[in-house]
């Protein structure tokens, strides 16, 4: 009998390893552990593939072996996953450690507001003539919307070249649930501000704007972006005149224009590896990846933005213990928190998807 979570959080972290490792060692390439970069260490040590969110889930997709993914990321990530890798009529397993386990920013968009703003948008323009964006993290449904409606998703790495995908196609965009990332690639590919507009929902306060909008952004952020301040980038500068500033295009457009570059987590990872091995760097993102950032180049001198480190919480519900209960449970044949997008849904959401992946 497998045992229950209040056991398994009893037990010393050695056994959960060993527990862990023997059950990989089990299943071989059946089984698939992807690891999110803001997971914590005694989590992503036992990760098969580690990165940011599309990433994991595309690169799961293409490994034919795989029978069962288990996620340690958040829900939107796991559905993503089990519509990516079962495309093509396999049957794959996605299982996520803590079904509670969501993210806060995908939440402040779900099907019914979009729809009802796009069923108000209608008022103000011809919606024929919109793309609907929606940022990966968002939920299956979103991508469906989009799927339907002639619309695509896009990562923080791919954003630009889906804003040229979508107003190649039509004049305007709808973009969700991410206002920052929206408002931060507009702005860099020269949009000007009175083109760019935030729907907050209920009865806009300047129809025009509506109006004369090229995109149309969803008032949605991540918390632990938006933490970030361009106070702490002035007061960074003053301690570390050879600081370079690097930041999640999450974040908001001052700190963003403040820094002195931003890029999705793959990008920053990448971005600090390269540089040379006495350059510092002040990063704005999740402190997880800083302090992976810190232990991965000792001779660098690398240290979070923000005086105040920012943990993603629902990240942090995945936990060793939750781990090995999921691999335990899958080991029984009675596997916990099966993600399982319906047909319908996963349908119109690959379209969104496959779009986005044309788009380089």
């Amino acid at each position: 009998m497998t045992p229950s979570l209040i056991e398994l959080e009893s037990f010393s972290s050695d056994k959960l390893h060993r527990q862990v490792d023997a059950v990989r060692r089990q299943f071989g390439k059946r089984l698939l552990i992807l690891g999110h970069h803001y997971q914590k260490e005694e989590v992503v040590i036992h990760t098969d593939l580690r990165g940011d969110s599309f990433q994991l889930s595309a690169e799961a997709a293409a490994n034919a072996d795989c029978k069962t993914i288990v996620f340690c990321g958040v829900h939107f990530m796991a559905e993503t996953a089990d519509i990516l890798a079962n495309a093509d009529a396999r049957r794959v397993d996605v299982v996520i450690p803590d079904a509670a386990a969501g993210c806060s920013m995908a939440d402040m968009a779900t099907r019914e507001q979009v729809e009802l703003a796009w069923s108000r948008l209608a008022e103000f323009v011809d919606v024929s003539d919109i793309v609907p964006v929606t940022y990966v993290n968002s939920s299956a449904q979103l991508k469906a919307f989009c799927g339907r409606n002639g619309g695509v998703a896009c990562t923080s790495t791919n954003a630009r070249a889906v804003l040229d995908w979508a107003f190649a196609q039509k004049r305007r965009v709808f973009f969700f649930p991410d206002q920052h990332l929206g408002r931060n690639t507009a702005l860099a590919m020269g949009l000007p501000e009175s083109e760019i507009v935030l729907w907050s929902g209920g009865e806009p306060s300047a129809p025009d704007a509506i109006r004369n909008a090229r995109i149309i952004l969803w008032n949605g952020y991540c918390g632990i972006h938006q933490k970030f301040r361009p106070e702490h980038i002035t007061a960074i500068r003053r301690s570390h005149p050879r600081v370079r500033v690097i930041v999640h295009p999450e974040c908001c457009r001052e700190v963003v224009e403040l820094a002195d570059e931003s890029g999705s987590t793959s990008r920053i990872l990448d971005r600090i590896a390269e540089s040379s091995a006495d350059s510092q760097w002040a990063v704005g993102t999740e402190s997880r990846l800083v302090e992976r950032l810190v232990s991965m180049f000792p001779t660098k001198t690398i240290f979070n933005l923000s005086p105040q480190p920012s943990y993603c919480e629902t990240m942090d519900l995945i936990t060793l213990p939750k781990l090995t209960r999921s691999l335990l449970q899958i080991e029984a044949g009675t596997p916990e928190n099966v993600v399982r997008v319906d047909t319908e849904t996963a349908r119109d959401a690959i379209i969104c998807l496959q779009r986005m992946l044309s788009c380089r």
